[in-house]
């Protein structure tokens, strides 16, 4: 028997919220939003506001296009430009936040903040090597039932992780180390907080992961018993907004914890190094260990999540192979990339984050709005099509020195910043875009006025 919506009560959207936040919140999400504060000082303000926009509100948009489309994942976002290019942008935000970047973070942004400090530097490698392992075996284990995925992250880790963060939280409001409103803000953040908050926020990979959280979100609710779309989409929206809605105040309060810390500790190398000085500060030798649970325990949440979708996702298109049998290969696969290292993943990570950002952030946009021009595929033609090559670009601006300092980087980037828009921004995707909107609904329009048929790639009621 079908469980109404009527029925579902506080308690079961408290655990799906729960649940989402846990999958959302890794090891990003902790460390990008101390060291943004850290960086912005003063100026944090708009530098919190341009992060939301990122971190925040393009992932509860990931979600809502989710439930308002009806969709199961990310292929089912991609789906109005057709099978091939659906199932391309799949493969691409999977692989980069799975495999290749951000499920291997999840491993080692923990070891590097947590467990490093307490190793040799002889021990290192191997120790990243054991850590690591452990890790993605425990991942894989709590995966490894789909049907226990929602106890596993919205009923133990998840609040374990928030009882720990609160304590943080408590002991540095009540025990400030300085003015968040009077300290220095680095010279970028002087006078365009807001734009580098708002890029700031791409290292969350939070808007990829909403679209690829689908299928795991949409799989859980309907483990609670709701059976129509419908119904589903709701549930899955309330609950996003309620988790996204934690997500933005814990961001807040870590943002202002890390302007605050400038008043002891001059601006970190990153974001990891100034939690440590935080945590260490206010717990001395006990906080290096507090430091590891807590951030092994958010990352965990988050791996969990990303292999789980990847393995649901690629079953379902590559059904060949099994749900258990994908989860294995994206648990070795992240293994032997987080053996690479911190510094070299966020390295190599940046570049593709540029490319696929613009895409997301179109297709999330053109599938919450869609029903004002019936998810017309010409309309998602053009402004993709608009897209694409502005987006090429910023890939290509933010390699490493190896491909952007070469004559052929140098070449885009120039190119780039003389005829695009906004470029230097890293919003050079964005006036194209707008055009390509303006030429897709013209077009649109055009064939409603004379009659013409709407072909549209989203399933209707």
């Amino acid at each position: 028997m079908e469980l109404s919506k009527s029925k579902f009560g506080t308690k079961n959207y408290l655990v799906v919220a729960s649940m989402l936040f846990g999958l959302f919140f890794g090891a990003g999400n902790l460390i990008f939003p101390l060291h943004l504060g850290q960086l912005a000082g003063g100026h944090w303000v708009p530098a919190a506001l341009g992060f939301l926009v990122t971190a925040v509100v393009l992932p509860l948009l990931a979600v809502l296009a989710i439930a308002m489309t009806h969709s199961e994942g990310v292929y089912d976002i991609g789906k109005p430009l057709g099978a091939w290019f659906a199932l391309t942008f799949m493969v691409l935000i999977h692989a980069t936040i799975g495999p290749l970047f951000g499920t291997p973070r999840t491993a080692t942004v923990p070891f590097t903040v947590g467990v490093a400090p307490m190793l040799s530097k002889g021990m290192q490698q191997t120790g990243l090597l054991v850590f690591s392992a452990l890790f993605f075996l425990t991942a894989f284990l709590f995966s490894y039932k789909e049907s226990k995925i929602t106890a596993a992250v919205g009923k133990l880790l998840n609040p374990l992780f928030l009882l720990l963060l609160f304590v943080v939280f408590l002991i540095g409001f009540l025990n400030p180390m300085g003015n968040a409103m009077t300290q220095v803000a680095t010279a970028e953040y002087q006078h365009a907080g807001f734009m580098n908050g708002f890029l700031q926020g791409y290292n969350t990979m939070d808007a990829l992961a909403g679209l690829a959280f689908g299928v795991t979100v949409v799989t859980a609710v309907r483990g609670f018993g709701l059976k129509k779309d419908t119904a589903v989409a709701k549930v899955t929206a309330k609950s996003g907004v309620m988790a996204t809605s934690l997500i933005g105040v814990v961001y807040l309060a870590l943002i202002v914890l890390g302007s605050m810390s400038l008043g002891k500790f001059k601006v970190s190398a990153d974001g990891g190094v100034a939690f440590n000085q935080v945590v260490t500060h206010y717990l001395g030798a006990a906080g290096h260990a507090f430091l590891a649970v807590l951030i092994t325990v958010t990352c965990l949440t988050t791996a969990i999540g990303l292999i789980a979708a990847f393995a649901q996702d690629f079953h379902k298109h590559f059904s060949r192979v099994s749900y258990k049998q994908w989860l294995a290969f994206m648990s070795f696969a992240s293994f032997c990339t987080a053996n690479f290292g911190l510094d070299t993943i966020i390295q190599w990570s940046t570049p593709m984050l540029m490319f696929l950002y613009p895409f997301s952030m179109v297709l999330i946009l053109l599938s919450v709005t869609g029903r004002l021009f019936n998810y017309d595929r010409v309309v998602y033609g053009f402004v993709v099509g608009f897209t694409t090559l502005p987006a090429l670009m910023d890939m290509v601006a933010s390699f490493p020195p190896v491909v952007s300092a070469s004559a052929f980087g140098k070449a885009v980037v120039s190119f780039q910043q003389s005829y695009l828009p906004l470029a230097s921004m890293g919003l050079g995707w964005l006036v194209p875009a707008l055009v390509g909107l303006a030429f897709g609904l013209a077009v649109h329009f055009y064939k409603v006025h004379a009659g013409l048929g709407v072909s549209s790639g989203v399933m209707e009621d």
